[in-house]
């Protein structure tokens, strides 16, 4: 039986540093060198996958954007991708604008992520800002003045980078805001009445103060992306992880969902199984074990 394994990041492979264990990426290629089918399904863009799985031997391409791409790490290249018409792109961003809730929208073009923003930058955007602006698979154009004399980290943002956002989007593919953790925000009761789109609120993993308030197209979602590496692999059996709220449609989609023991009462409620926390790698030890499991060839191994 083929089995493919799809691990979320954040709160679930990762761990309380925000990282993949030395033990997770040996047992983890331990598994690969075996002919385990590995990948990982992800709210994040390239630029910071590529560094926090540079020591995984990752293969398959990874369900990057929670399902609104896959992205193949060895060609740097994008597939499957789910965009906004225009006019779709206006009516959200003018539903973000209606509310005051600053935006960050990306859009994709000649292979490369193009992010703008709408309104002021909060200190957690600033921050989020900081650490991929040097990044060369993403380019900010930041439309607030006041970041003319803003230091972020290693680089300055002079007085000319700050540019106005397109009056026509295209290519858009996903607009989100941060903004403390509370109650439904009113700009998401808004974004699920627009049809054609797949608004998502949730915590963020790293900084349960911080909710994600975001709005994909219809189509995008991790049930998706998983589909299609189902195809593309001819998996038999598909087994997924997870600890937050956007992670379960690919556990309605999966023949084994399993939740971390730090996932969301609500996630643990609809997974089949629960294993251990994210700093146990747990993840890690439960492919691997499945996967000498079902190898032909039982290997022996001490843990």
């Amino acid at each position: 039986m083929k089995t493919l394994y799809i691990t979320d990041l954040d709160g679930t492979l990762l761990n309380s540093d925000v990282a993949v264990s030395d033990a997770s990426i040996e047992m983890l290629n331990r598994a690969l060198d075996m002919g385990a089918m590995i990948s990982v399904a992800t709210d994040r863009t390239p630029a910071t996958l590529c560094n926090l799985l540079k020591n995984i031997r990752l293969t398959l391409p990874i369900v990057a954007m929670t399902g609104a791409t896959l992205w193949d790490r060895e060609s740097n290249t994008y597939s499957h991708v789910c965009t906004f018409p225009p006019e779709k792109a206006a009516e959200i961003r003018k539903v973000y604008a209606e509310f005051d809730l600053p935006t960050f929208i990306y859009t994709l073009r000649d292979n490369m992520m193009h992010i703008y923003h709408q309104g002021p930058l909060s200190d957690p955007e600033r921050a989020f800002v900081a650490e991929r602006l040097n990044s060369p698979y993403k380019t900010f154009h930041l439309c607030d003045p006041a970041l003319a004399s803003f230091n972020f980290g290693k680089s300055e943002i002079t007085s000319d980078t700050p540019v106005a956002i397109p009056e026509h989007i295209d290519n858009a593919i996903l607009f989100f805001g941060m903004q403390p953790t509370g109650p439904d925000h009113p700009a998401f009761e808004a974004l699920k009445k627009v049809e054609g789109i797949n608004p998502m609120f949730y915590p963020d993993a790293n900084s349960p103060e911080v909710t994600m308030i975001e709005a994909f197209p219809r189509h995008a979602s991790k049930r998706n992306g998983i589909r299609i590496l189902k195809q593309l692999t001819g998996a038999d059996r598909v087994v997924v992880f997870g600890d937050n709220l956007n992670d379960l449609p690919m556990f309605e989609e999966a023949d084994m969902s399993v939740a971390v023991a730090n996932a969301l009462t609500e996630v643990k409620e609809k997974a089949d199984l629960i294993i251990g926390s994210h700093d146990e790698d747990a993840v890690a030890a439960f492919i691997l074990e499945d996967t000498l499991r079902n190898s032909p060839t039982p290997l022996m191994t001490e843990f």
